[in-house]
């Protein structure tokens, strides 16, 4: 197992991911392979393909508008974790939404004067578990500090991924003798389901709005047959994309503003996230309801979700707060490119949810 670092610089992030190569199925294909129970969601890919010039300035633009704020909240984050927490410091994010977040953040951590924090972007995939053979690689082979262990993602909305970390490394500590630490960090946390967030809000982080054109040129993660018991889990590398790729200049974006930010309040506290989380229950079992959905996996709310939908799957309907709002200008041309019904709503609580087509 070798670790490797992308697009990236090594002291901004190591995958331990395993590259290979595979062929892709288109998207209408893999929904339908999906769906329908015959093949799982991680062992499949439909091609990517860099953004055009229209969706590329609308990345750049967002990120003009939001750099300064995502530093802050990164720092906040950076802030929290020196204070709370034994060093050195080993931020763990979770590929690939963590990603531009966990490098962020270890810069962020250096720019605090923490030299020996570290950063690694691991597997974790829904119903199949975090990449253990990952884990092991940080604890015993990189003998980092169990208590130093961090673990990050950009956002949480419903919770899928959160519960399923915790599931994970509730197992972990069940049968290993290193006692890893269960919390979730995050950027936005809209569905009150991570233990430690910098905002609430459900805005447009930029790198949510890209695949691996900022994610240090690497697919999702992959566990399928080419992934033997010993191996990381899988990505795909698009080298292809090297021209048209932004995860370093983001980062470069993003943390020249620590010098002239002020750290934030983090939220940690219980009350807060049961307001959340009772909040968005509510708005899911309305959703449910009005448009008869029967899978709960069918509905990803919040900016974020929203766009890996138009993004990668087969999008039904896009549900907007405010279509004139600069965060969902990328979820409108997607729609538009697409085909998709756009419903105006000022009633949802969150800026947009899409829902998935249901091919049954």
């Amino acid at each position: 197992m070798m670790p490797f670092t992308g697009s990236y610089r090594a002291e901004d992030t190591v995958f331990l991911l395993k590259p290979i190569a595979m062929a892709m199925v288109d998207v209408a294909s893999k929904e339908r392979l999906i769906q329908s129970g015959r093949r799982h969601y991680s062992e499949l890919l439909a091609p990517e393909q860099v953004p055009d010039s229209s969706y590329l300035e609308l990345f750049e633009a967002l990120t003009a508008r939001y750099a300064r704020r995502l530093a802050g909240e990164v720092l906040a984050l950076a802030c929290y974790l020196r204070d709370t927490r034994p060093g050195p410091l080993t931020i763990v994010s979770l590929a690939r939404a963590g990603t531009p977040i966990g490098a962020l953040l270890v810069r962020a951590l250096r720019w605090l004067e923490q030299p020996n924090a570290r950063h690694y972007s691991i597997s974790i995939i829904r119903d199949r578990g975090i990449d253990e053979n990952a884990l092991k690689f940080i604890l015993r082979e990189q003998e980092r500090n169990v208590a130093g262990l961090v673990f990050v993602d950009g956002w949480t909305a419903k919770g899928v991924i959160a519960d399923e970390l915790s599931r994970a490394l509730a197992a972990w500590n069940a049968h290993q003798p290193e006692q890893v630490p269960e919390a979730l960090h995050v950027v936005s946390d809209i569905g009150g389901v991570a233990e430690v967030a910098a905002t609430a809000d459900d805005y447009a982080i930029p790198s949510g709005i890209l695949n691996a054109t900022v994610s240090g040129l690497t697919s999702r993660s992959i566990l399928n047959a080419a992934i033997e018991p010993t191996d990381f889990h899988g990505c795909v590398y698009y080298a292809e994309f090297t021209a048209d790729d932004r995860s370093t200049w983001f980062l470069d974006q993003v943390s020249r503003h620590f010098p002239s930010v002020t750290s934030l309040p983090i939220q940690h506290g219980a009350e807060q996230r049961q307001e959340r989380r009772q909040a968005m229950v509510a708005f899911l079992k309305q959703v449910h309801a009005r448009y008869r959905i029967g899978d709960r996996n069918f509905i990803k709310p919040g900016v974020a979700e929203a766009t890996r939908v138009l993004l990668r799957r087969l999008p039904d309907l896009l549900l907007l707060r405010d279509p004139d709002q600069p965060d969902v200008a990328h979820l409108r041309l997607l729609a538009a490119q697409k085909g998709v019904t756009v419903v105006v709503d000022p009633h949802i609580p969150i800026q947009a949810t899409a829902l998935i087509r249901d091919l049954s």
